[in-house]
């Protein structure tokens, strides 16, 4: 049986989209490790059909962190059997490719964003330059890449004249009835409708601070923000602030299928990140995907690929503004619009086509080839 190394450098337990890849590995016939680190807050690691296996590091941050994880991550992979090493993101790359030389083994490179322009480092000039440094280094070399859309993908051809396969973060198509619960199963209220920010990254300048602020302005509607991020501490000082906990709810990010069942019962939602560096402005989140298989409708901002996907499939609506005002009035209008049934069905039937069997057989050919 072959076998794949994945790597990655979170701690295993929420990321949809290496654990998707994985599944997809370990279906072609693979016998997967996937290896992450344990953090202080991991939680433990559910039943999967594949390894996991979480470094305990002696740092959780810094410099001193990457230097420990890089070391030990390049230690794993040569002293473990593989005959496919997998890479997500630039964090992790250094140590797949010396060794994937040193093996001979196949490298496969996933950039789940445009790494080098996200926020934590674009005021960070330094850092972001060795970063930079390292990147042109290793991906110009690289044979097999993809990234999560076409934006992205024009981004890394422009840079270092690479063709990125585009693998969109698409929920899978399940064949068993998926989790179902009532409002009142889940603790929501039945009288109200209710809008969801949901997500794993709930940070600065997705637009969570303004859809708090919105909901001064709306009645009988709650907010559900169910997630985490850098941001839900001050979000919920905001809420007591303004006395408005009544119409704010929070809840911690939990397992996928749910956060997924809080989904579906919710009215309308939202993704509103903002165009406030590159990587932003052509971010695909997650959210707008979970939506769409939830059967609920969209409120986005105006980021070209998730304003590719509202319009194409008619979906909801996408505002040019992040006013709290004006949002609370656009969440107003889509609430009551005479197009909610439209816009409901549509997202149901777009649900059929993107899926993670559709967006994936580019990959298996890649796969394919790398076998062949």
């Amino acid at each position: 049986m072959k076998r794949a190394i994945v790597s990655v450098i979170n701690d295993l337990s929420t990321d949809q989209r290496v654990h998707k890849h994985c599944m997809l590995l370990t279906r072609l016939g693979y016998q997967v490790l996937l290896i992450g680190r344990a953090k202080s807050e991991s939680v433990p690691l559910d039943s999967r059909p594949y390894s996991m296996y979480r470094m305990t590091l002696p740092f959780e941050k810094g410099p001193l962190f990457y230097a420990s994880y890089n070391v030990a991550l390049f230690v794993q992979l040569l002293l473990r059997k593989s005959d496919l090493l997998f890479a997500n993101d630039l964090d992790t790359l250094l140590p797949n490719f010396i060794a994937s030389r040193i093996v001979g083994k196949n490298l496969i490179y996933d950039s789940h964003e445009y790494f080098t322009e996200v926020p934590e480092l674009v005021n960070r000039p330094k850092v972001q330059s060795i970063w930079k440094k390292l990147e042109a280094l290793m991906l110009p070399k690289l044979k097999n890449t993809l990234t999560v859309n076409e934006s992205i993908s024009a981004l890394y051809k422009t840079d270092y004249g690479i063709e990125m396969l585009v693998v969109r973060n698409i929920p899978e198509s399940k064949q068993e009835p998926t989790l179902s619960k009532s409002r009142s199963e889940l603790g929501l209220p039945v009288d109200k409708k209710i809008i969801i920010l949901q997500g794993s990254g709930i940070n600065m300048d997705r637009g969570a601070e303004e859809s708090v602020e919105s909901m001064r302005y709306l009645e009988n509607s709650l907010l559900l923000i169910l997630g985490s991020g850098d941001v839900i501490a001050s979000l919920k000082n905001r809420v007591a602030e303004l006395n408005i906990s009544d119409r704010v709810m929070f809840k911690d990010r939990m397992p996928y299928e749910q956060m997924m069942a809080h989904t579906k019962v919710s009215d309308l939602g939202l993704t509103l990140d903002k165009d406030t560096n590159i990587n932003y402005r052509f971010s695909l989140p997650n959210k707008l995907f979970d939506y769409i298989h939830a059967g609920i409708p969209v409120l986005a901002s105006n980021l070209v690929e998730v304003r590719r996907v509202v319009e194409q499939y008619n979906i909801g609506e996408v505002t040019e503004s992040h006013d709290p005002k004006i949002l609370a009035q656009k969440m107003t209008e889509m609430l009551g619009s005479t197009n909610l049934d439209a816009w409901k069905k549509n997202s149901l039937e777009a649900s059929k086509e993107l899926t993670w069997q559709n967006e994936t057989e580019k990959l298996k050919l890649m796969l394919d080839e790398l076998n062949g």
